[in-house]
């Protein structure tokens, strides 16, 4: 029998295995560090070195590491440590998820079913080192002599040699770990972390997190009833947070001192940083996340110096890559300023509204590599400067003129020092089109990857930094993906007045007179979820369904990322209808120009995106038809703080906020003034980041308000649904009720 599209797409984690990432450089440019599983069907990811070679092919590719050789072909046992982080970080594969490295990038530290492993980057051999276990989250020290980790919330290290394993810091109580980062660093904060090692290798600066202040949510399975629920310390909106300090620890044990901030006006610890160009670099925010400090730490003291503070009338973003400092001291940093969102280098600003900087990459000698999109101000460099490029184009120069393309992120480089008084930028590319990229650099070398419209998955490129300023191919990486049984040929465009990003989908094989489609919404539609991207793989889903008989509508209204921060931030305190309005608006501007169906409307959506499907069904019962609901957030008290208080406010201070923009309170659930539409709630049971009580509460309000709907409990399932069973009969049950729910034959 021939393989389906959803048996495919689950049995390859959405075509994610086989594909190569989490690359690392050596300093000298020679050596290239991934995760790669042996073929598109296996979960088990194993370390591989990549030598760059002289040749366009590059040099020798090897294994440093392979789980199944090291664990005897044994099944992984994944202590819970290790499952919260991987959850939080939505990791489902498995094998050798993540990995550290020394400066030298010669010694790689990872764990494996709770024990600690090594592996000699040169010579591709790996071993067991005693530790005390479960280990989670190894990283060796810069000199590559040690490697710390944490094991039953204490933070240790051990000599690379076998020897010398010690406690550096020991919980004193059960609410306490070090080392660890606490549950909205992790899931909002994008700190996965919660130790970083000193440039000299002698000292540790760790974090200290306590969860006793946090109020306790209790996850059970249903199916399971003899089974103990699960305790989960969960900072809901407006109540307690972990309490988190910072502290300087000596790596002989011999000493430990606390670094002190003002932690009531700013409780966040969101950054660490802490290289050999400078102080220790600290970026803490206060909880309404509008002000935030950047600080030095003083090593001997564990004093902090403000080094800059910002303020916003709404929110402070969190960016990868910065607060950090380039070799000759400046803070590096992005700022929303001007209406644009720019690389700042001390007080100098790398970029200008041409560019919507998204995450620093890496800070080279006279350079910084960076991702970045299309701006919504004028094409270009600095203005006055030289150095200007087009920013849609591979790395041309001249200025742009036609309108940015939607989805389209680059790798950028900008020069800080070395030019004078002149500035700007060019972009670094293999493809001459639109794309989305990502690239790591050591040395001269940069590990570029670039997925594109024209071609299913990723290609990784590794370029070669000439003196002169340009790039030569030294060679790719080579991905084992599947390729998938179904082209995705999205049209990108802008939607109305508003020029609200949109991806346009229809079945294969449709021709001009085949006459009107159903429509099926399939956005995300919120904060740090852009679907309208130039690449192939992440439209195949809504292909698959466009195929099954649907014109899909895919659209990233205000509120998600790519723009300038006025479009990010015109949801604050508005969520609901600000997210709804764009999503009609796409759809009405969309239906003057192709074959959609305004009088067969569904939507689906999973999370945020959920949430927005339930408020579409709810409140705009004239325009969405159907709507599948899945783990959405309907009681917006029951989300956690960092998060929704960014946007919102707290429950306290606004109440009135909260209920205009929850689902439970909302005036669709009376009927009075709509139709009911088919709705179909989904769910994980073991949800713990959505938790299901979200849904269980929309359906008692429906059924209170006599409102007919179906709910499909997902036994055993969290916010992923890796489960490939469950991955494959999701995508059918959508189709069977969308199809049912819009009178389709």
């Amino acid at each position: 029998m021939a393989t389906t599209f959803p048996r495919q797409y689950a049995r390859t984690n959405r075509f994610t295995l086989g594909a190569p990432r989490a690359f690392t450089v050596s300093p000298d440019g020679e050596r290239v560090v991934f995760l790669r599983s042996r073929e598109g069907a296996d979960r088990v990811h194993v370390l591989w070195v990549r030598e760059r070679g002289d040749g366009p092919d590059g040099g020798r590719e090897f294994a440093a590491a392979d789980p199944r050789v090291l664990l005897g072909g044994a099944d992984e046992d994944l202590p819970p440590e290790e499952r919260a982080r991987r959850e939080r970080s939505r990791e489902s594969a498995s094998g050798i998820v993540g990995y550290a490295t020394d400066t030298a990038v010669e010694l790689a530290a990872f764990a494996l079913s709770g024990r600690l492993f090594t592996a000699e980057l040169r010579a591709g051999t790996a071993r067991e080192l005693p530790a005390r276990g479960p280990v989670v989250d190894p990283r060796p020290s810069p000199d590559g002599r040690h490697v710390a980790y944490v094991s039953g919330g204490a933070l240790r290290t051990v000599g690379t040699d076998g020897s010398g394993d010690r406690a550096l810091a020991t919980p004193e109580a059960e609410t306490v770990t070090y080392g660890l980062a606490e549950f909205v660093a992790a899931e909002e904060m994008g700190r996965s972390r919660g130790f970083w090692w000193s440039p000299e290798s002698d000292r540790l600066l760790v974090a200290r997190a306590d969860d006793a202040p946090v109020r306790r949510w209790w996850i059970a399975d249903p199916a399971h009833p003899e089974r103990e629920p699960a305790a989960v310390a969960y900072p809901a909106a407006g109540t307690a947070n972990a309490e988190v300090t910072l502290h300087l620890v000596d790596v002989e044990g011999e000493g430990r001192t606390e670094v002190s901030w003002d932690r009531t006006r700013y409780p966040y610890l969101a950054r660490v940083h802490w290289s050999r160009h400078g102080s220790p670099l600290l970026l803490v925010q206060a909880r309404d996340q509008r002000t935030q400090l950047y600080l030095t730490v003083d090593t001997a003291t564990g004093a902090t110096s403000p080094l800059h503070a910002e303020d916003d009338d709404f929110w402070l973003e969190l960016f990868p890559g910065v607060p950090a400092w380039t070799p000759d001291g400046r803070l590096v940093r992005i700022e929303d300023t001007g209406g644009a969102r720019v690389l700042m280098a001390g007080d100098r600003a790398l970029t200008s509204g041409a560019l919507h900087v998204r995450a620093v990459l890496d800070i080279g000698e006279e350079d910084i590599l960076f991702s970045a999109s299309p701006g919504d101000g004028p094409r270009g460099g600095l203005a006055g400067e030289h150095g200007e490029h087009d920013p849609s184009g591979p790395s041309g120069a001249g200025r742009g003129t036609g309108r940015r393309d939607p989805g389209d992120i680059g790798v950028y480089r900008a020069a800080f020092r070395g030019s004078g008084d002149k500035g700007g930028w060019e972009r670094l590319a293999v493809d001459s089109g639109p794309h989305v990229a990502s690239a790591v650099r050591g040395g001269d070398t940069v590990v570029l990857t670039s997925a594109a419209l024209d071609r299913a998955g990723a290609r990784t490129t590794l370029l070669r930094l000439r003196e002169d300023g340009g790039t030569e191919e030294r060679g790719t990486v080579a991905s084992l993906a599947e390729e998938p049984v179904l082209r995705a040929a999205p049209r990108l465009l802008h939607a109305g007045k508003r020029e609200i990003p949109a991806a346009v989908l229809l079945p294969a094989g449709y021709r001009e007179g085949d006459g009107p489609l159903p429509v099926l919404m399939d956005p995300y539609g919120g904060p740090h979820g852009q679907r309208v991207v130039a690449a192939h793989n992440p439209h195949l889903t809504s292909q698959w369904f466009a195929d099954q008989g649907f014109a899909v509508v895919v659209a990233d209204g205000r509120g998600t990322p790519g723009h300038a921060p006025g479009w990010e931030k015109a949801v604050h305190r508005d969520l609901a209808a600000v997210v709804l309005e764009d999503q009609i608006a796409a759809l009405h501007a969309l239906a003057e120009e192709h074959p959609l169906d305004l009088g067969r409307v569904g939507i689906r959506g999973w999370s945020f995106g959920g949430y927005l499907a339930g408020l579409a069904v709810l409140r705009r019962p004239d325009v969405f038809h159907a709507g599948v609901v899945g783990a959405p957030v309907t009681d917006l008290r029951l989300y956690d703080t960092h998060y929704q208080e960014r946007y919102l406010g707290t429950p306290q201070d606004d109440p009135e906020v909260y209920a205009a923009n929850s689902l439970l309170t909302d005036e669709g659930l009376s009927g009075a003034a709509a139709e009911h539409r088919p709705v179909m709630l989904i769910h994980g049971l073991a949800d713990d980041n959505v938790v299901v009580a979200h849904t269980l509460r929309l359906s008692s309000a429906l059924l209170a308000a006599g409102r007919p709907h179906e709910v499909l409990p997902l036994s055993g399932v969290t916010h992923m649904t890796p489960q490939e069973q469950v991955a494959e009969n999701l995508l059918l049950l959508q189709v069977e009720f969308l199809r049912r729910s819009l009178g389709l034959g």
